[in-house]
C-alpha cells in the first residue's frame, strides 16, 4: 500500500483539501497529522482512498465525498460526513450535531456520542453512534438506517417520511409521526452483520432490547 504523510499543522483549510485531492490520485491511503480541528477535511473527495487523520477535525468532515475511507482517531464537529454518497467515516470518539445529514450512501460512525439532529434528512445509507445522540434524531428521515446503541432524547424520528431508527438505550419521546414498530428476526440479523462488521458485540438479549421506530403512514 502506498502512502503519503501529510502535515495539515501551518496549513490552511483550502491548501489542505487541495493537497489531499492531489495526493489521493496517486496514493492508497493518506495520513494526515496536526488536523488541529480544521473545518471541511475531505470536502468534495471522490477518491477511492483511505484517510487516516490523527486528531479532531472540525464542522462538515467528509462533506459531499464520493468513495473514500475516513477514519478520524479523534472527535469531530457539527455535521460530519454531511451529504456522503458513498464510502466510510469512522469517528473513534464523539461528534457534534447532525453526524451523517443527508447522507444517501456509505456508512457514518461514531463510536462515542454525537449531539442533536443526528441523521437528519438522511436519504439511504446507515448511521451508527456508539453512545448516546441528542434531540430530534432521524429529524425529517428520508430513508436509510439509523442505529443508536445508547440513549436518545426527546422528539426522535421528528416528522420522519421513510428509514428506520433502532434504538438500544432509553427513548425519552417520539416526535410528530414517528411510532414504535415491533423488531423482528429480519431485525435482528441485519443488525447484527453490520454491528458485527464494526466491531460490536452484542448479546441476543441487547438485540431484544432493541426498539424500532418508524413513520406512523
Amino acid at each position: 500500500m502506498k502512502e503519503y504523510v501529510i502535515d495539515a499543522k501551518n496549513m490552511e483549510e483550502k491548501d489542505l483539501n487541495r493537497a489531499i485531492k492531489e495526493h489521493a490520485i496517486n496514493y492508497d491511503k493518506l495520513i494526515i497529522d496536526n488536523p488541529d480541528s480544521k473545518h471541511n477535511i475531505c470536502a468534495g473527495l471522490s477518491e477511492e482512498v483511505e484517510i487516516q487523520i490523527n486528531g479532531s477535525a472540525g464542522y462538515f468532515v467528509g462533506t459531499m465525498v464520493n468513495g473514500p475511507r475516513i477514519h478520524i482517531n479523534g472527535n469531530a464537529g457539527w455535521f460530519a460526513g454531511d451529504n456522503m454518497t458513498e464510502g466510510e467515516l469512522i469517528i473513534e470518539g464523539t461528534a457534534g450535531d447532525g453526524a451523517g445529514q443527508g447522507i444517501y450512501g456509505g456508512t457514518v460512525l461514531v463510536k462515542c456520542g454525537a449531539g442533536s439532529r443526528t441523521g437528519e434528512i438522511m436519504k439511504g445509507g446507515t448511521v451508527i453512534i456508539g453512545g448516546n445522540s441528542g434531540f430530534m434524531t432521524g429529524l425529517l428521515m428520508m430513508g436509510g438506517r439509523l442505529i443508536i446503541l445508547g440513549d436518545v432524547t426527546d422528539d426522535v424520528g421528528e416528522s420522519i417520511m421513510r428509514g428506520t431508527i433502532y434504538v438500544l438505550g432509553d427513548v425519552k419521546s417520539l416526535g410528530k409521526n414517528a411510532v414504535f414498530e415491533d423488531f423482528t428476526e429480519k431485525d435482528k440479523k441485519e443488525l447484527e452483520e453490520i454491528l458485527t462488521e464494526y466491531g460490536f458485540d452484542l448479546t441476543d438479549e441487547d438485540y431484544s432490547n432493541f426498539k424500532k421506530i418508524v413513520n406512523r403512514s
